[in-house]
């Protein structure tokens, strides 16, 4: 069964009640805090989870403040603390004090005074054991509080466990719950011993030393199937019949606890995405199981099911459709290995460098698109920037969208910029990179980056003074398409709408072949005359051979080159039909700094992929910043999208704006309720528009393969609740309304709409109309 997984957000709470909340939650884990910085609370995230074993599993993401146990309350639990990232020192009451940083593993006995001291942003896993889960097997070695473990093999062997669970902390279901924390314990347990220094005269703690060690070098071994006790007492200078003594002290013998062992992993592998492409005889023997058979056999009576079918149990592994963005799971071609994303920096020149001191007037730039100011498909933070400006700043930005080689002889021919960016013959790709997989094509073969990640960004843009906690806000003061170059098609600018494989109505098409994709042109007057777009042809999608040779049965990899000899054009498709025109920019972000390297197609706390279409000339875009710099990209350029965004993509057609760079420093804002902000927020003349989604922050709360992840776990009614709690927020701290006040007006007088549905993290935003408010004195 898979618990609920709901955890507080701070962020969801008006700014003056975030640290009431946030020290309520803790009380209910018996611990208080005090908050370090003096500018007040800014973060914080608790999840937990309740364990079948009895114990308590939390994820704890803050900035940096002290913690301690709650006085007043015996606290008959056992801590174990794992430090994803942050520094800091944990203490006995001012006895004893140990410094860990990122990576470490501390214990502590809660019944006597303990301390926790992180001195910057952390993230932390806690786990709260019954006491007599562990102090009883301690013999005479106490549990020391505030220990940070050395580097045991038991100690070594537990960090990874303990990084898996925080990575994966919102899929975890209960059994990977109890098989880790049964793990962790065991593991902790053993390196406790193995550092205690026994006494001369105890024996049980010489034996509780000798088992730890025994188990550690079993667990190195599993994998080598003639594993035997007598190896073991070889390596480890024991007698075999010792051996057997120490495993029948815990009720098993050597044998079971050998073949326990080696199960767990095959069960754990099975189930594992990243496994998939191994058959079942694989995972046997890659832990020692010689005879598919036998494994068969003994796993059947462990599980009571076999391989088989335990394997076809698995949600993971069950889904078949395609998605845009990463594959649901990881596969690979024939005879090759799925490789991990190498982390590496887009080959972009900075452009132009800071002045010493700020000028009198604001800054103007015009920022050209070419493949030396684009990134494809990807976000990262470690991007060098192409363009550096002062806040106030205004830029004319060019945008392309990755459908121009839908049409070449409309959107790319006599285009210089256009051409730059998507030239592709057997010899040269003038942009390699296109999306946030590996370079080495190797899953899939679609290309370089596997196209996980479709948008051309122009950017990023580094703003000066921007820090973390700030707020970057992008004005968007004009927009207007891209002209046409091509003297045949003078006056016009043309976009591109596809009905594609990762469309919310892919499965539910009612003629044949019900697996097509369709590519709709539509032209509209470059001077915006009839504020019109008008359908021109349509084709259907065929198997295309891009130049390296790879075949794309479907719009799988971006900017493949179209073989027009193949497609059949269908010309007078919805005559007479015209659409309206709303220009606006599909994704603008800063950058997030989660990851080096960032799919495209999520929207996040960061903005990105977003989708609204309200995004347009007249509005602004608040963003929260991240790293320094904010490191501004600007893409997916739309000249026309319906909320929902159903067929997975809009009118996508190349831009170029005009807009204006704001920066509001944490706390001296004259907008106080952009102080926390923790989600792209839209205004626009009328109305203020607050964006939720399935996962605000998915690179954080699906962990280490949350970009793969986020497509598979995205709901409406997750990001449903997310708009509601951003709007509840926004209404308590901007206008001052108390939440039921707030709970009210949401109710009567703000309109909920599907953003996206195409993004793999959807969309719901919230329309909150400034005429409903007094004027402002």
């Amino acid at each position: 069964m898979n618990r609920p997984f709901d955890p507080v957000s701070i962020s969801a709470f008006p700014r003056g009640k975030q640290e009431e909340a946030w020290r309520a939650t803790l009380r209910s884990l018996s611990i208080v805090c005090r908050h370090r910085d003096e500018a007040g609370f800014d973060f914080g995230e608790i999840a937990t989870r309740s364990v079948p074993t009895g114990a308590t599993a939390t994820l704890l993401r803050s900035t940096a403040q002290d913690f301690a146990g709650l006085p007043e309350t015996k606290d008959d639990r056992i801590l174990i603390g794992f430090v994803q990232y942050g520094r800091g020192h944990i203490g006995d009451g001012g006895r004893r004090v140990s410094e860990f940083a990122d990576g470490d593993l501390w214990v502590c006995d809660a019944q006597t005074p303990w301390s926790l001291q992180f001195r910057n942003d952390f993230e932390l896993l806690l786990l709260q054991l019954p006491r007599e889960r562990m102090a009883g097997r301690m013999g005479r070695a106490p549990v020391i509080p505030g220990t940070v473990l050395g580097e045991t093999v038991a100690a070594t062997a537990a960090r990874p466990v303990m990084r898996a669970l925080a990575s994966n902390f919102a899929m975890a279901e209960d059994g990977d719950l109890i098989a880790s924390e049964i793990a962790i314990t065991e593991l902790v347990l053993s390196s406790l011993l193995a550092e205690a220094r026994p006494e001369e005269d105890s024996a049980t703690q010489v034996q509780a030393g000798h088992f730890a060690r025994v188990c550690a070098v079993v667990e190195a071994r599993l994998r080598d199937p003639d594993l035997s006790v007598a190896d073991i007492a070889r390596e480890e200078g024991l007698s075999p019949r010792y051996i057997q003594r120490l495993f029948e002290g815990h009720d098993r013998s050597f044998s079971d606890y050998v073949r326990h062992r080696r199960l767990e992993h095959c069960r754990l592998d099975l189930v594992n995405p990243q496994h998939a492409d191994r058959s079942i005889a694989e995972i046997a023997f890659r832990w020692g199981f010689p005879d598919q058979a036998h494994f068969s056999r003994v796993f059947s009576t462990a599980y009571g099911a076999s391989p088989r079918e335990f394997r076809k149990s698995a949600p993971e592994l069950s889904a078949t459709r395609w998605t845009r963005g990463r594959p649901l799971h990881t596969g690979s071609r024939p005879g090759t290995r799925p490789a991990a994303p190498p982390i590496e920096e887009a080959p972009v020149a900075a452009l132009s460098r800071p002045s010493p001191l700020p000028p009198s007037t604001p800054e103007r730039h015009h920022l050209a698109v070419s493949r030396d100011t684009v990134h494809w498909g990807y976000l990262s933070r470690s991007i060098p920037p192409v363009l550096r400006v002062r806040p106030n700043s205004e830029i004319t930005v060019e945008t392309l969208t990755q459908h121009s080689y839908d049409d070449h002889a409309r959107m790319i021919a006599g285009d210089a910029g256009v051409e730059s960016v998507f030239a592709w013959t057997r010899d040269y790709k003038a942009v390699d990179r296109r999306g946030a997989g590996p370079m080495n094509a190797t899953i899939f073969g679609r290309g370089a980056g596997e196209g996980f990640g479709v948008h051309i960004c122009t950017g990023p843009i580094y703003v000066h003074g921007a820090e973390p906690g700030d707020v970057l806000e992008v004005q968007i003061l004009d927009l207007r398409p891209r002209p046409c170059a091509n003297p045949e098609f003078a006056g016009y600018a043309f976009g591109s709408n596809v009905a594609a494989a990762w469309g919310y109505h892919y499965d539910d098409m009612l003629d044949g072949p019900r697996t097509r994709e369709i590519v709709t042109i539509y032209r509209t007057e470059v001077d915006g005359s009839s504020g019109f777009a008008e359908p021109v042809y349509s084709y259907r999608w065929v198997a295309q051979t891009d130049p390296f040779g790879v075949v794309h049965e479907t719009i799988d990899y971006p900017g493949v080159p179209i073989d027009r000899s193949k497609v059949r054009e269908r010309h007078g498709v919805m005559a007479g039909m015209r659409i309206p025109i709303r220009p606006h920019f599909g994704f603008i972000a800063v950058a997030p700094r989660e990851a080096d390297i960032v799919d495209s197609v999520p929207p996040g706390y960061f903005g990105g992929n977003v989708d609204n279409w309200r995004a347009g000339k007249g509005s602004s875009v608040y963003l929260p910043v991240a790293v320094p710099g904010a490191l501004l990209s600007i893409g997916d350029p739309h000249l026309a999208q319906g909320d929902g965004e159903i067929s997975g993509t809009a009118l996508e057609c190349s831009l170029t704006g005009d807009i204006r760079v704001v920066l509001h420093k944490r706390n001296e804002t004259g907008k106080p309720f952009l102080n926390g902000l923790s989600s792209p927020l839209l205004e626009t003349p009328d109305a203020w528009i607050v964006h939720g989604f399935s996962y605000p922050n998915y690179l954080r709360e699906l962990g280490r393969n949350a970009q793969s992840e986020v497509f598979k776990k995205s709901s409406l009614d997750r990001a449903l609740k997310s708009a509601f709690r951003t709007a509840r927020k926004f209404l308590m701290e901007h206008y001052g309304l108390d939440e039921d006040e707030a709970v009210s007006l949401i109710s009567v007088g703000v309109d909920f709409g599907v953003t996206q549905v195409a993004d793999g993290n959807w969309g719901v935003h919230a329309i909150i109309r400034k005429s409903m408010f007094p004027p402002a004195e």
